[in-house]
C-alpha cells in the first residue's frame, strides 16, 4: 500500500494561475530524480516508456496494461501529480473508457489523449495523420464517461497544426474543450506568435510541449507562463540527457578499460540516497528485531 503524503491535485494547482512544469519520466528512477529536483509534477512520456522498456521507437507499440503498470510503479515512489500519456486510447471507444479507469486506478492525475490515427507517431515527426474532429470528440466523451475521480484531468492533444495548419488545430482545441477536455494541448506550433494565439483562442487551460531541438520554439517556463500556458511538459529532457551521458560513459569505458574521470558519475552514496536505501535497511533491522522479540516471548 502506498502511504506517501500527497500534495494538492493537478486541478487545484493549475487553478492557482501559476504554470506547472512537468519533466518527462522514462522510468521510476528518472521520476524520482525529477521529484527530488523540486518539480511539482511528472509527465509519463510514452516515447520514453517505449525506449526504456522495449528499446523501440514511439510508434504505438506500448500497450494499455504496460503503461498502467509503469504508472503504478512510479506512483509507489513519488508524491507529486503524474500526467500520463495514453496515446490514442488503445483501441475502441470502450477501450478508451477502460484506459481512463485503469490509468486513474493506477494513480494518474491526468490522462492525455490525442487525435492521431492508430498507430500514432511521435509528435515532432512529419507525416502524422489525424482522425476527424467528431471521432476525437467521441474519444473524449468516452474518457469523461470512464472518469471516476473529478480531480482527474483529461488532456486533449491535437496534431493538426503540422499537416492542417494552426487555424484547424485551434478549431479542434475549442471543439475538444466542448467535448469535455479540461486542458488542450496543441502539438508542434512553430512560432511564439502561434503559442500566443493558442492561449488566447482556446477557452480552457492549455499545455505547451517543450522538446529540445523540436519544431516548437524552446522557451523558458517563465515565458510560457507569461504567454498564458497552464502546464509546460518537457518530455524528452531526461531521456536525451541519459542517452548522451550513458553513451559517453560507455565509449570511455570501452576505450580506456575504466572511467578515468569519476566526477562524471554519481557516487554509490548519491545513488543510494536517491533510492532511499537507508530507509529500507532501517526497516529490515526493525522487522528483524520484532521477529526476534516474538520468538523470545513464545
Amino acid at each position: 500500500m502506498d502511504n506517501r503524503k500527497r500534495g494538492p491535485s493537478l486541478r487545484v494547482m493549475i487553478g492557482h494561475g501559476r504554470i506547472v512544469a512537468a519533466p518527462g519520466a522514462y522510468d521510476a528512477l528518472s521520476a524520482l530524480l525529477i521529484e527530488q529536483a523540486g518539480f511539482e509534477a511528472i509527465y509519463l512520456t510514452g516515447n520514453g516508456q517505449a525506449a526504456s522498456m522495449l528499446g523501440l521507437p514511439d510508434v504505438g507499440l506500448i500497450t494499455l496494461s504496460e503503461m498502467a503498470e509503469r504508472i503504478r510503479n512510479i506512483r509507489a515512489v513519488t508524491s507529486v501529480p503524474l500526467i500520463a500519456d495514453a496515446d490514442v486510447g488503445y483501441g475502441s471507444l470502450i477501450s478508451v473508457r477502460r484506459t481512463m479507469r485503469e490509468f486513474e486506478a493506477a494513480g494518474a492525475s491526468a490522462i492525455q489523449l490525442e487525435d492521431q490515427v492508430s498507430p500514432k507517431k511521435c509528435g515532432h515527426e512529419l507525416g502524422r495523420e489525424i482522425v476527424s474532429t467528431g471521432e476525437m470528440e467521441q474519444r473524449l466523451r468516452a474518457a469523461v464517461d470512464g472518469r471516476e475521480n473529478p480531480d482527474t484531468l483529461i488532456i486533449a492533444r491535437t496534431d493538426a497544426r503540422t499537416t492542417h495548419g494552426l487555424h484547424e488545430a485551434i478549431s479542434r482545441g475549442v471543439a475538444y474543450a466542448r467535448a469535455g477536455a479540461d486542458v488542450v494541448f496543441v502539438e508542434s506550433p512553430e512560432s511564439e506568435s502561434e503559442l500566443r494565439e493558442i492561449t488566447s483562442s482556446i477557452p480552457v487551460p492549455t499545455l505547451a510541449n517543450m522538446v529540445e531541438t523540436g519544431r516548437t520554439p524552446y522557451l523558458s517556463t517563465r515565458r510560457l507562463e507569461e504567454i498564458g500556458f497552464a502546464i509546460a511538459i518537457y518530455p524528452a529532457t531526461a531521456f536525451l540527457a541519459a542517452t548522451r551521458a550513458v553513451t559517453t560513459a560507455m565509449q570511455r569505458l570501452h576505450r580506456d578499460g575504466r572511467i578515468e574521470d569519476l566526477t562524471d558519475l554519481a557516487s554509490l552514496q548519491e545513488y543510494h540516497q536517491v533510492l532511499g536505501f537507508s530507509t529500507y535497511t532501517d526497516l529490515e533491522s526493525k522487522l528483524g528485531q520484532r521477529a526476534r522479540e516474538t520468538v523470545d516471548a513464545s
